[in-house]
């Protein structure tokens, strides 16, 4: 503990085994220690109270470039790019973001390379190296990153709400900076941005201003030690936090409609107040209470009064944007083109409900079952990943007292209704700003303003059934038994794979039903009336499960591959109730006429806006329509949307499921007898009775997702021009096809990518500029595995891209020959503890088991298997791998290229196919012709029993 600071108690959950302390350095920096010894992996999080409000006028973005620049080297590491390569290599991850009045550093890694990591962590803040080539180099990067968000509606409309404010207050500033703001602009000036840069840090970049979380494997004595020797010497220059001047928004800014014109197609009301910060109240709850009665989705709701009127698709309430100084409370709803229509009503019918609000008063019993809700979440929370929970918390430190660290503002508990109304009272129409998005807009520009107030029975919502009351935990079996998925029960109609939580010891259950259903994946129109059908579902359960969701017990219902599928997770206590009552929803599932054009017209506009995904979305969809079996192009689902009708859909719900096969998974604090007797339930309701709903699958029926193969010594190569003609980006796929599932050339793969992911970002992003978005991964389509470099680039084209990845990995072939022996060892175990990581909790663990079940692999011991495999892997296997799947020219390669053509590069588009006229390059005219010449993979799934074929 620091000189002269109290030790404090830290509330933590009940459940948490966890130990925290608080330390204060002498330089007056704070850290939270957490000492996990069951941890796979150690992470820290920096939060520096230095954010873009700070940013110098005229040098917009200084502070978001600081962070960019503050990865590159140190006095201490000056090889370039050296910190990221240590943490890619030791198994981990680094990023960072900069905030209005924070920035957040942050990494993960295995936890036996935690000492040199935090090492090389801790001089960004101590030494760092801001060279002059690095600092050019960052400029293109972050203008890069900019580029990006132009064509992001939601970006856009920040701006723009940004813009709508007081020009002497920092909310105003534009905050990313680009090639304008930091180059040309300051050099008109005669500025040099690196001297401005290295200002800013000096004068900026204070100890007593930095927060930092360490979550590690050892003693909190050792952690301590740890801190001490690397962050003391970090400068304290005595900083104040940063504070603004009032509300950024004056009387000019408030009453006001703006219209504006979105991307993509849709319409959006965003009613926004400024308000007083609940920071203030944070265990008042004020904005709290407030969002989650504006946003209840309940009988008698707002939402639901939309939804009836056929209005609204969705909407969302709370505080938004907030800092100790100012905030906004904003209410967003997705309008149907009818509701775009009513937009005054709606207006209307939001303060009628505000109104309902202050004439009901403040409730208490409402905010004691919010109270106890959250309580509930906040001791039963699920783990998380460190990387993930030391961002969270240093997020917390620079606003709350040190006891609540770990709580924010998750536990409101103190009842005041004073404090709610002050912030009831601020959303008033004349304190109100809207922004209201429709593409009906293009080309019109005046404003006006009126409220009308439909006559709507709004009222407040009932008591909640499902908050939970039994969170007791079951008698699990022995854990030796049940450290792997077994199959508990099968027939012809289903099969039950059933795990008992034994490792999270939560009153938590996951719960998986996967649809198999033939009919509805045979076209594009039955995709296209099951995403309807699903849709539908959702809809009409919304009002009863809303309630549900609040307790901490949510469903979902959606499209797969080969049907639909429904889970459930949450709190298990009454967890029956709702999985009946969906099941039920699903076996009397009718059309109601009104709601299902409301789902097609949202489905229509998802399929419209499919348009304006980003370029790299845009080759990752060209590549998956190419390599997989049963995928409909998205242009034929809005061919087909126009002419559907409801009575479509009234036909075609009962086909579907005529014929099903049900693949189950249950897990959690459920045993297994009540495992067997729910599905045992779903069987009688839908396979049972003189009519019954479903027949099982007959054996040729069911359902297998295959891959096409590629043929050896080949490069495909598919160009296409982007679907959106504004948009100046082009993007790559360069994808090599390697093997079907096997455990000992998946951890050749996984080396491969472990090893090379660093260096090709280093090389194709930071030294070559290309693109913001650069990244090698792996891929695996259904069991097929393969590599990727994915790029997105408005400065050069895909053919160019293409080649620079081809030059990469000739580099790459060198640096894998002179790679040392404790270099390759070093790897290799890096990849072992990333394998060995625990799972964090019971819906992570799921998902994980999931995917084997749904891919048919049932390789449930996947993790241990690949481990043994990579003990007996050597550095000439990797080579030998490399060379014989990987390398430009290797004998086993099988490669794919996706080019997306933006409009920057639109003359390319001819010139680089006339280029590809060579021997080795098939060029892929047509997908659909392409795909039905080439063989397929074998399925891991076959008929009943899983019989392979």
């Amino acid at each position: 503990m620091g000189v002269g600071v109290e030790a404090v108690e830290i509330v933590k959950p009940r459940v948490d085994k966890r130990e925290y302390k608080r330390i204060v350095l002498k330089n007056s920096l704070q850290a939270l220690l957490i000492s996990d010894p069951d941890t796979d992996r150690s992470a820290a999080s920096m939060s520096v109270g230095v954010g873009s409000f700070l940013d110098p006028k005229g040098l917009e973005g200084l502070a978001h470039f600081l962070e960019h620049m503050l990865f590159y080297a140190s006095e201490k590491y000056p090889l370039e790019d050296s910190y990221a390569k240590y943490i890619t290599e030791h198994g981990g991850a680094t990023n960072a973001y900069t905030d209005s009045d924070h920035t957040n550093f942050h990494f993960d890694v295995n936890t036996d390379c935690f000492d040199e990591a935090l090492d090389r962590f801790a001089q960004f803040f101590i030494k760092p190296l801001m060279s002059p080539d690095a600092t050019m180099r960052e400029i293109k990067a972050v203008d890069s990153e900019n580029q990006k968000n132009l064509l992001s509606d939601a970006w856009r409309m920040s701006q723009l709400q940004k813009h709508l404010s007081a020009e002497d207050h920092p909310y105003h500033k534009f905050s990313t900076g680009n090639w304008d703001t930091l180059e040309v602009q300051p050099k008109a000036k005669g500025l040099d941005t690196r001297i401005e840069l290295l200002k800013f840090y000096e004068e900026n970049y204070s100890a007593n201003l930095m927060h930092l979380v360490i979550h590690a494997k050892e003693s909190l004595d050792k952690i301590q030690n740890l801190v001490e020797q690397k962050f003391q010497e970090i400068r304290n220059t005595d900083r104040s936090f940063f504070h603004c001047p009032g509300q950024p928004c004056t009387s000019e800014h408030l009453q006001i409609l703006v219209r504006t014109v979105p991307i993509k197609q849709g319409h959006k009301l965003r009613v926004i107040w400024p308000i007083t910060p609940s920071i203030h109240n944070y265990k008042e709850a004020p904005c709290r209470y407030l969002g989650h009665l504006i946003g209840h989705e309940g009988e008698g709701s707002l939402f639901y009064s939309l939804k009836t009127l056929g209005w609204a698709t969705s909407l969302s309430a709370g505080e938004g944007e907030w800092t100790y100084d100012y905030a906004f409370f904003k209410v967003t709803i997705e309008l149907t083109d009818a509701g775009h229509e009513h937009m005054e009503d709606i207006v209307g019918l939001l303060f009628k409900y505000i109104d309902l609000l202050q004439q009901s008063g403040v409730c208490q019993w409402i905010f004691d079952e919010l109270s106890a809700i959250c309580e509930t979440v906040f001791h039963y929370q699920d783990k998380i990943s460190p990387i993930d929970y030391v961002v969270k918390v240093a997020s917390n430190m620079q606003y709350y007292p040190p006891k609540d660290w770990l709580v924010g503002s998750s536990l409101p508990s103190k009842f005041n209704s004073n404090a709610i109304q002050k912030v009831l009272i601020e959303l008033s129409p004349s304190n109100v700003r809207i922004f209201w998005e429709s593409k009906k807009f293009d080309g019109q520009a005046n404003m006006k303003w009126m409220l009308n107030s439909p006559n709507e029975d709004l009222h407040l919502p009932a008591p909640n059934v499902f908050i939970p009351t039994d969170l007791s935990i079951k008698n699990a079996e022995d854990k030796k038994q049940v450290e792997l998925p077994r199959l508990l029960r099968k027939s012809s109609c289903t099969r039950l794979w059933y795990k008992p939580d034994t490792m999270f010891r939560t009153p938590k259950a996951f719960v998986k039903i996967e649809f198999n259903c033939p009919y509805s994946t045979n076209s594009p129109e039955a995709k296209v009336l099951g995403e309807i059908f699903t849709r539908l579902l959702m809809d009409y359960l919304n009002e009863y499960a809303y309630y549900a969701q609040i307790a901490g017990l949510s469903y979902g219902i959606s499209l797969t591959n080969c049907g639909f599928e429904v889970t459930l997770v949450g709190y298990n206590h009454k967890f029956r109730i709702l999985l009946e009552t969906v099941m039920e929803k699903i076996a009397k599932f009718t059309v109601k006429p009104d709601r299902f054009y409301v789902m097609k017209e949202m489905v229509t506009k998802e399929y419209q806006n499919c348009k304006f995904q980003k370029p790299y979305q845009q080759a990752m969809y060209h590549c998956s329509l190419i390599l997989q079996d049963h995928i409909w192009p998205w242009t034929e689902g809005l061919e087909i949307l126009p002419n559907l009708e409801a009575d479509n859909l009234v036909k075609f719900a009962p086909l579907m499921l005529s014929r099903a096969f049900l693949e189950c998974y249950i897990s959690g604090n459920i045993k297994p007898s009540e495992a067997e007797s729910m599905v045992q339930h779903i069987e009688d309701v839908f396979f049972k009775g003189p009519q019954c709903i479903c027949q099982p699958l007959l054996l040729s029926q069911h359902m297998t997702n295959r891959t096409v193969k590629l043929d050896f010594g080949l490069d495909y190569v598919y160009s296409v021009e982007g679907s959106n003609p504004s948009d100046e980006n082009s993007a790559l796929v360069h994808y090599i096809q390697v093997h079907r599932d096997d455990f000992m050339l998946n951890v050749k793969l996984q080396l491969f990518a472990l090893v090379a992911k660093q260096p090709a970002f280093h090389q194709l992003r930071s030294v070559e500029q290309l693109g913001y978005i650069t990244v090698l991964m792996q891929r695996n389509d259904v069991g097929i595995r393969g590599v990727q470099v994915i790029i997105q680039s408005a400065v050069k084209g895909p053919g160019h891209c293409d080649s620079r990845v081809e030059a990469f990995l000739k580099l790459f072939e060198t640096k894998l020959y002179v790679m040392t022996e404790d270099e390759f060892k070093s790897n290799v175990n890096a990849l072992i503890d990333m394998k060995l990581e625990k799972h964090k909790n019971l819906k992570e663990e799921s998902r994980f088991y999931w995917r084997e079940i749904c891919d048919g692999t049932l390789k449930f011991d996947r993790r241990e298997s690949e481990v043994a495999a990579l003990r007996q892997l050597t550095q000439q296997d990797l080579i030998d791998f490399f060379n014989q799947y990987i390398k430009v020219g290797a004998p086993q390669k099988r490669s794919l290229s996706v080019r997306v053509y933006g409009c920057n590069h639109g003359s390319e588009y001819n010139d680089d196919k006339q280029e590809l006229d060579r021997p080795n390059v098939v060029q892929i005219e047509d997908v659909f012709t392409f795909k039905r010449s080439q063989p397929l993979y074998g399925s891991f799934k076959g008929g009943f029993g899983h019989l392979k074929l």
